[in-house]
């Protein structure tokens, strides 16, 4: 193998494996923190349905000039009607499950939402076989494995959405009037967990769904910068206009010079700019399946986050169905990670054969001539 062939296969290996993985980490820690920083903007009270609208507007003016890049830096297919209309029915899933997201961190916490989050690879492979972007044979291990993974899994988010359990104390090294401060800070003013969690559950039947409809426009129309653009544009208009119903009030609308404006700045550009282009990314290298593997990290995130720096309250029943949740998570993704092996030793072998048979052939091209002057 010569040098330019090993730095390109390096280089390959980076961009397929190392920064997908690193990326996606990134990005669960960082939305963990951006949960954490909207609770406390609506704990001052301002409205998800205004934030969304906010947020998402935000994203947008940041990836203005998109397009006109994408279409200079590279040769893109016609941006057709068939790709814009899968564009608009990603904004609805999108604004329709930013919304339900939103409203469920305001009535429970970003802990509860971190952990219902682990629940989207089991939906993904539900919806991947429903659209046959995965297969499924019972007589497999590996199959039977992913299927008892994903009932596993949506048995530990009804633990965690219904059973709050008792709080469990822990010790942090903050001080009590820190500590004091903080909770009072980001405590639900309107706390309702099993509303929260049928919000939060709710978001993450729809992102399986905005998944599965990025991965199919990325194979029409591979320019992420763009698409995200106009995703993002999408879902402000139709937030603002689900807003001008749900917050009538006018004064609700204007957003002051405290958290509420950090908020909505760091949302939009670290959340609804940089992450959905990143997943996008992703989607377009990796599939959904190996995206979705990486929401239970942010139940450790947010838990860590929660307990030793904010000092968040830590329940019984999130740990339980946490628990029970990545249990299942893990039972699929040994399942998907031996379907990889066997299809690759399957590869191989085929491989093997190939390379042998134009040798049996050319021994059977080379007797035959002495065949016949036998004869």
């Amino acid at each position: 193998m010569s040098a330019a062939a090993g730095r390109g296969r390096y280089a390959t290996t980076v961009y397929n494996e190392v920064l997908p993985f690193a990326a996606l980490v990134v990005m669960e820690c960082i939305n963990v923190g951006l949960n954490t920083l909207f609770k406390a903007a609506t704990n001052q009270g301002m409205s998800n349905h205004v934030f969304v609208v906010y947020a998402y507007g935000v994203a947008a003016i940041c990836l203005l000039p998109s397009p006109f890049f994408s279409s200079r830096s590279r040769v893109l297919p016609p941006l057709n009607c068939s790709v814009a209309l899968k564009i608009l029915l990603l904004g609805v899933i999108g604004c329709a499950s930013q919304v339900m997201g939103y409203a469920g961190i305001s009535y429970s916490s970003p802990t509860l939402a971190s952990a219902i989050s682990n629940l989207v690879p089991a939906f993904t492979f539900i919806l991947a076989l429903l659209f046959r972007m995965e297969t499924l044979v019972l007589r497999s291990p590996t199959s039977r494995a992913k299927v008892m993974g994903t009932i596993v899994s949506v048995t530990g988010a009804f633990v965690v959405t219904l059973y709050k359990g008792p709080r469990i104390a822990v010790t942090t090294t903050t001080s009590p009037h820190t500590t004091s401060n903080v909770i009072r800070f980001l405590s639900s003013t309107q706390s309702n967990w099993m509303l929260g969690g049928l919000f939060l559950t709710t978001e993450y039947l729809l992102v399986p769904m905005w998944y599965i409809v990025q991965t199919q426009i990325m194979k029409e129309y591979p320019a992420e910068l763009t698409v995200v653009f106009f995703y993002n544009l999408i879902v402000s208009v139709l937030a603002a206009i689900v807003g001008a119903f749900m917050v009538p009030d006018l004064i609700k609308w204007k957003i002051r010079l405290d958290i509420s404006l950090a908020s909505i700045i760091c949302s939009g550009i670290f959340g609804s700019f940089v992450n959905n282009t990143i997943h996008t990314w992703a989607l377009r290298v990796k599939g959904p399946v190996y995206v979705a593997m990486f929401k239970p990290l942010s139940i450790a995130i947010a838990v860590a986050m929660g307990v030793v720096i904010l000092g968040d309250t830590l329940y019984l029943g999130s740990i339980i169905g946490s628990t029970i949740i990545a249990i299942g998570f893990y039972t699929v993704m040994w399942g998907k990670a031996k379907e990889k092996d066997d299809n690759l030793k399957a590869s191989d072998l085929e491989s093997s054969t190939a390379e042998k048979l134009p040798l049996l052939q050319g021994r059977k091209c080379e007797d035959m001539p002495n065949e016949s002057s036998d004869r």
